[in-house]
């Protein structure tokens, strides 16, 4: 069994990683592996469950080809700057090139100490693994652009955070791992050749049309702007929170990256946050938007040195690509708000009617996955206006705006039940419910039993079928079983 691999980044220059090896573990076993994916990326499922494989997801053994490394860079976290970050607790083995035709990352995440681990143990608990294997998987499940989970494994040792814990190595698959805090870490020291170098490394590897642009730098940043400006309006589109959206945490590919203390919402409300150490709302649901564009600028920043000598003129043209943000986040977001509510055509007070339900869900706890699934079928049959009116603490409000939206849909050429199924391939009846999460990963951390986990995520890998026989998966926590904070594995 080979890995083919073929390290573009390990064959950049010495100071742009630090070549390490992952610590063995005591007794890897495996926890899931993500047969489907290992299939995609030209990997055999069969030898990757078998000791010999496992040994390789645990970091007991190095496969042929591999030039394990831990990658440096830093990051404005909750804004603060920190000049060195780097793979604290990762160790990237290698890069192969998928079915497709895209080179992706496979990564080793809990690998143990690096020189970048700065007093930390470089281990992962297993929650932490589970939680990001579980909210990745369902990422992609909805069409959203993301690292991947191809296996979980456990140590047989355990890591201590607030108390003892099961220790687990997740095999993470990405893109790449390069972030907006790689350029920073460059840019920070003045090291105009290694950014230079990253700059046209990023280009060859992910936007090779911007080689052919008269302003190369200035065309990758129009297209990292432009990933971003896509990418934001998914996870609101989902109800999703990444929890920390440091710079060192932003793709420059585009993807979701480092699932920490992410989560969905249940009742919709902009102002969710649900990260313990989010103490002032910085990473909150409805502010996604605007730090992701704060931390566009601070890439444009690092950037300007290859722009132009010409400091003023450099300032513009970063200027520029970032003012190109909101209306590209604007025109994404819109477009996908229609969708959910089943809308094919625009019209100038689409944007009005959406932010008018928004607005009432709001103000009367509705449930922000339901009521748009609800919607989809009530856009086909005015009986089911029922699931979507009980959603609201007031009904008459519901009633209210729906009678605006179906003035609108008589406004469509599409007939009811193309509508109907459009809305349905858009707006989930399943999502990563916290309370679901959090009581599979109790049972698996505290019981070793992985049957809750199984489960969900069998449900969570198809979010847009009914699947009546788990209906219980789409229902919002009772009180007593919601989810008010969650945490960082490190």
């Amino acid at each position: 069994m080979t890995f083919n691999f073929d390290n573009s980044y390990a064959r950049l220059p010495d100071h742009f990683y630090a070549r390490v090896a992952p610590t063995p573990v005591t007794a890897p076993k495996l926890v899931r592996l993500n047969r489907e994916l290992a299939r995609q990326l030209n990997l055999d499922p069969d030898w990757l469950s078998s000791p010999e494989g496992v040994e390789v997801l645990a970091g007991n053994r190095i496969p042929s080809g591999s030039e394990p490394i831990a990658m440096a860079y830093a990051g404005h976290q909750f804004g603060q700057f920190v000049p060195q970050l780097g793979d604290g607790r990762a160790i990237l083995l290698g890069e192969v090139v998928a079915r497709d035709g895209v080179r992706r990352d496979i990564q080793l995440k809990g690998s143990g100490p690096t020189p970048f681990s700065r007093r930390g143990d470089g281990r992962a608990a297993l929650g932490p693994v589970l939680r990001e294997y579980l909210i990745s998987e369902a990422m992609a499940a909805f069409g959203i652009p993301t690292t991947r989970s191809l296996a979980a494994v456990t140590t047989g040792e355990t890591v201590i955070r607030e108390r003892f814990l099961p220790g687990a190595v997740l095999t993470r698959v990405a893109a790449s791992h390069v972030r907006i805090g790689t350029f920073q870490y460059f840019a920070v020291r003045r090291d105009g050749e290694g950014l230079r170098r990253l700059a046209d490394y990023v280009i060859a590897r992910h936007y090779p049309k911007a080689a052919e642009a008269e302003q190369p730098y200035r065309a990758l940043l129009d297209a990292v702007v432009k990933a971003q400006a896509e990418l934001v309006p998914q996870w609101l589109l989902v109800g999703f929170i990444h929890g920390v959206l440091n710079t060192d945490n932003t793709s420059i590919a585009g993807e979701t990256i480092d699932y920490g203390p992410c989560a969905f919402m249940d009742a919709y409300d902009p102002e969710t946050v649900f990260s313990s150490i989010d103490y002032h709302g910085r990473y909150s649901y409805g502010n996604q938007p605007q730090i992701v564009h704060w931390n566009l600028v601070r890439l444009a920043e690092c950037l300007l040195p290859l722009f132009s000598d010409d400091q003023d003129k450099a300032v513009a043209m970063a200027q520029e690509a970032i003012d190109a943000y909101p209306e590209q986040f604007k025109s994404a977001y819109e477009a996908g708000l229609r969708r959910k509510l089943g809308l094919f055509t625009a019209q100038e007070d689409d944007l009005t009617l959406a932010q008018d339900l928004l607005t009432a869900m709001a103000k009367n706890g509705a449930d922000f996955t339901l009521t748009f699934r609800a919607l989809s079928d009530a856009s086909a049959d005015l009986a089911q206006d029922e699931r979507a009116r009980a959603l609201f603490a007031d009904p008459a409000v519901f009633d209210e705006w729906a009678k605006r939206w179906r003035e609108r849909l008589a406004a469509e050429p599409q007939d009811a039940e193309t509508r109907r199924k459009a809305m349905r391939a858009v707006n989930p009846m399943f999502i990563p419910r916290n309370h679901r999460v959090e009581a599979a990963l109790a049972a698996a951390v505290d019981r070793k039993d992985y049957a809750p986990f199984e489960e969900l995520l069998q449900v969570l890998t198809k979010p847009f079928e009914d699947q009546p026989e788990f209906a219980q998966y789409a229902n919002p926590p009772e009180p007593h079983q919601r989810v008010l904070k969650t945490f960082c594995g490190t």
